[in-house]
């Protein structure tokens, strides 16, 4: 069995500097070969490195087509995918890869670290060694293992900004994975997509402006899926609908999601047309979001793949 392991950076490949953690190459490479040299990892490993190295904070579109492409230059030679990537995108990547890989046949495992491989005490030879694990025996689709936890990648989320249980998901039983007769990539464009949550007094002009120069937006709601009245927000909402511009809602809560027309608070979402997030995360809304917006430029096919379950990105 062989596996693929795409280094793309991230805290578990850094070493200390003068102006803090920053990437260095080897790091990830070392460990590995000391996994394997105590039996902690058993199969046979080929390592993909990105170059540069990069900080998940400086993360793009360009890196998750990159990815993307590595995994499927590997499909065919490879049992298994390992990604190991910094742990402050690493969702959005995750549910960015659920929306953009089609016919995957093997599993992907993101997996990363919240203190250093060249620290002592670092959860990023356990993190490691349980991807190994799961890259070995888990089903086919985009998985996050993560301080012992199995994620579902469209439903993942960081959820603690330090401790090395990090990540949490609602998960559910949906397969992970696109349909497709073979392995096959749908890369993300250059559209631009703004995420902007709604707050008491919030300037409602910053969303009008998104309407003028954004391609779509993902409102994050109050709750259920209630907005302020003001007539700011109607005002923006109603020139995005007249722009095309494409608006998903989904809640500022990390439960429950929301449902629009629950509430009046929220009668201006259906009114200006935003597509109901259900329960998605931001991540997994904002990915499809650009994912959506590369495959078509019309806007009633948008919509409908917006209001589509693609991969089990919300909850049946």
């Amino acid at each position: 069995m062989t596996i693929c392991v795409i280094h793309t950076g991230g805290t578990i490949g850094m070493v200390a500097t003068a102006t803090g953690f920053a990437p260095q190459d080897g790091v990830v490479e070392a460990e590995l070969d000391r996994l394997r040299a105590v039996g902690d990892i058993r199969s046979d490993f080929r390592v993909v490195t990105a170059s540069p190295l990069i900080d998940s904070a400086n993360a793009a579109p360009a890196d998750w087509n990159w990815i993307m492409s590595q995994i499927a230059g590997n499909h065919a030679d490879c049992d298994g995918f390992v990604v190991t990537h910094g742990t402050d995108t690493l969702a959005f990547t995750a549910a960015a890869l659920c929306f953009g890989l089609h016919g995957l046949r093997k599993p992907v495992i993101l997996t990363g670290a919240m203190l250093p491989l060249s620290e002592t005490g670092s959860d990023g030879g356990a993190n490691l060694r349980d991807a190994f694990a799961a890259a070995e025996t888990t089903p086919a689709g985009v998985w996050v293992q993560f301080a012992g936890k199995l994620l579902h990648g469209a439903r993942v989320r960081k959820s603690h900004s330090v401790a090395f249980d990090a990540f949490n998901a609602s998960y559910t039983d949906a397969a992970p994975q696109r349909a497709g007769a073979e392995i096959s990539v749908q890369s993300y464009g250059d559209a631009t997509a703004l995420i902007a949550a709604v707050a008491p007094g919030m300037n409602a002009e910053l969303v009008d402006l998104a309407a003028d120069h954004a391609d779509g937006i993902v409102l994050r709601c109050y709750g259920s899926g209630t907005v302020p009245e003001g007539r700011g927000l109607r005002e923006a909402l109603r020139r995005a609908q007249d722009n095309g511009i494409a608006v998903i809602a989904v809640s500022q809560c990390a439960e429950g999601g929301i449902s629009l027309g629950t509430y009046s608070a929220g009668s201006l979402l259906v009114e200006t047309g935003a597509v109901d997030g259900r329960d998605m995360t931001v991540e997994a809304a904002y990915a499809k979001l650009l994912h959506v917006l590369a495959v078509s430029d019309d806007p009633a096919e948008r919509r409908t793949l917006l209001e589509t379950r693609i991969c089990g990105e919300w909850a049946l």
